[in-house]
């Protein structure tokens, strides 16, 4: 008589590594970063498996840290002092949330805010910073323009990032870093269409004004000429202010077509040239109401007489 066959016994799942050894999930994942809170921005599936579309979501962010870190590690390094950072634009606070687990949550003092207009985003944000115990990470349900004035904010700034904030929101970012007296920029502009309505409202006068005007004479160039020059201009403006501009790209081409990384550090030497060219763009382009507007310039009398290179 045979003995009952004894039921198979199912293969034990394999267990997922410590945080610090989140690397081994996947060779793109640093070492040390929380097995945790990739899963809940779902970087990472529950069993701990990346898929196409987060390791390229992923490569972008790791991009955009290297040059956030390097830019902060330079002011740690010269101001010897914990720091702070605002995110606009935040999101779902990917960027902020991975600044944090690889770099603040080792810096005491140092504090992260990010700032966001849909609340829900806020919401979950704050609870998922409760939940990882990341106590140095703020986050505000308000506009760009509207945190400047803040009084929950810091009076002063170290850094600045704007990562395909919509439209002038990166332009408010810009204007937040100036009134906080930001030491870095780092921006990835996205959807730029204020400039283009400008050149929309007196296409007909600068078309018999100037040759240029052909440019964004067709709709589908008035977009594109209005995107190239919200940025010309935003570097311009920067460097006036005091900001030595680097523009590269964020990622290749066949990852996002909003690409455009401007980093900015503050040198303390406005340069009269950047004054010029800016004035001459604007005027060149008929957009001389944005001086008292989107683009207001430093008295000349602050100004050095450095040309630009």
């Amino acid at each position: 008589m045979k003995s009952p066959s004894k039921p198979h016994s199912k293969p034990a799942k394999a267990a997922v590594p410590p945080a610090a050894d989140a690397s081994a999930l996947a060779p793109e994942i640093r070492p040390g970063q929380s097995v945790e809170l990739l899963k809940e921005l779902h970087i990472l599936t529950r069993d701990g498996k990346l898929n196409q579309d987060s390791r390229r979501k992923l490569k972008q962010v790791y991009h955009l840290y290297q040059f956030i870190e390097k830019l902060m590690n330079e002011l740690l390094v010269r101001e010897g002092k914990a720091f702070t950072l605002a995110d606009h634009g935040a999101g779902k606070s990917y960027l902020g949330f991975i600044l944090y687990d690889l770099y603040f949550k080792h810096l005491p003092q140092s504090q992260l805010y990010g700032i966001e207009t849909r609340a829900e985003l806020v919401d979950k944000s704050l609870a998922l910073a409760h939940k990882l115990h990341f106590e140095r990470m703020h986050f505000l349900n308000v506009s760009v323009a509207e945190s400047t004035s803040l009084q929950e904010l810091p009076d002063t700034f170290d850094v600045v990032t704007a990562l395909h904030a919509c439209d002038t929101a990166t332009d408010d970012a810009i204007a937040f870093g100036l009134e906080k007296n930001v030491r870095a920029f780092v921006l990835v502009p996205c959807c730029q269409a204020e400039l283009a309505r400008h050149l929309n409202q007196n296409k007909a006068l600068n078309l018999t004004r100037t040759p240029l005007a052909e440019l964004w004479r067709h709709p589908l160039h008035t977009r594109e000429i209005g995107s190239q020059l919200t940025n010309v201009l935003r570097c311009l403006y920067l460097e006036a202010h005091g900001y030595q501009v680097t523009v590269t790209e964020l990622v290749g081409w066949e990852h996002s077509m909003k690409n455009e990384l401007i980093l900015a550090r503050y040198t303390g030497q406005k340069k009269r040239a950047a004054v010029q060219r800016l004035r001459a763009l604007l005027t060149e382009f008929g957009l001389q109401a944005l001086l008292d507007t989107r683009f207001t310039l430093p008295a000349d009398n602050s100004v050095d007489n450095e040309t630009l290179a």
